[in-house]
């Protein structure tokens, strides 16, 4: 099938290089989001997939808005037979789903119609579930509320961040597009109405989700910090100033030693920094103060001085 793929940040770019490697698809244009200021300097800086696709050859659309006449007009004169997209990050209007002859058609990461919206590995985590998942699916005018192709599964470990959990879904994700594009051209596969029960939204990370609250039990301490982790980050105050948890706590259940932790208080030794919460302590493993780099939470606290008794989340 003659394709126009739709996707923007790192996480789309496996299902692209899928797709550009089929023998039996070809991608024709490739459509993500415009330039966006990235570093220090803030100069504007080209989507993860807006790069592969210039390293591939392929022509770039960077629509402000995918319902733009000169957007549209590209994309009729392209006459694609279908559009795949992962993450792509804007809303489709309905004279542009019109187009492809056979849909446009989502890579999504969890199994639908659980966790729909922007963020469902994030809320997955947070949530304490044991297995997620991806699916593809038809999108229409609803919020990932199309039927659905195809799905697979995958086990959510212990540690794993949202960060981990969504790169391992955009590598078997990306063969599962990849597959639901064959099935579709074959006539083979063909989307079933996603089931009434079990709806579950999960909506943007907004910054102020992702601060601890430290009365909660350890478990969910630990949920929310891996679940906003890489992004949006979470994060707790000391003395006033925001200090981030980069990288996930360790759980610390049997350590009577530290003695009756009261929520966000710390226990600071040589090598090590635990914190109370509603439950049982937990231990900092890395931490990033305001305007410095990460460091470890035993060098961090030495550094500032901080000693047991101190509190997070003041």
């Amino acid at each position: 099938m003659r394709l126009v793929f739709a996707g923007t940040p790192e996480v789309a770019v496996p299902a692209l290089d899928a797709l550009i490697e089929s023998d039996r698809h070809e991608v024709a244009a490739v459509v993500t989001r415009p330039d966006a200021p990235a570093g220090r300097g803030r100069r504007l800086v080209a989507s993860p997939v807006a790069q592969r696709a210039e390293e591939a050859g392929i022509e770039v659309l960077k629509p402000a808005r995918p319902g733009e006449a000169d957007f549209l007009a590209r994309l009729r004169e392209i006459a694609p037979d279908c559009c795949p997209v992962v993450a792509y990050g804007a809303l489709l209007p309905r004279v542009a789903l019109d187009v492809p002859a056979r849909g446009w058609v989502n890579l999504h990461f969890s199994l639908l119609p659980a966790w729909r919206g922007a963020a469902p590995v994030q809320h997955a985590l947070m949530s304490g579930e044991d297995v997620t998942g991806a699916s593809t699916f038809l999108i229409e005018e609803g919020l990932d509320s199309g039927p659905v192709y195809g799905f697979l599964t995958e086990q959510i470990l212990p540690e794993d961040t949202s960060g981990d959990l969504l790169a391992r879904l955009s590598r078997s994700g990306a063969r599962l597009l990849a597959a639901t594009m064959d099935g579709i051209e074959d006539g083979t596969i063909h989307a079933k109405p996603q089931p009434a029960e079990g709806i579950s939204l999960a909506p943007k990370i907004a910054v102020e989700d992702a601060r601890v609250n430290w009365a909660e039990p350890a478990l969910r301490v630990d949920r929310v910090v891996r679940g906003c982790t890489p992004a949006p980050g979470a994060w707790t105050l000391f003395r006033g100033e925001r200090l981030k948890l980069p990288a996930p706590v360790a759980l610390a259940a049997d350590r009577p030693d530290l003695g009756d932790l009261a929520p966000g208080e710390l226990a600071v030794a040589k090598n090590s920094v635990h914190v109370g919460t509603g439950s049982h302590p937990v231990e900092l493993t890395e931490v990033q103060p305001q305007g410095k780099k990460r460091m470890r939470a035993a060098d961090w606290a030495r550094g500032a001085r901080a000693a047991s008794g101190d509190r997070l989340g003041d």
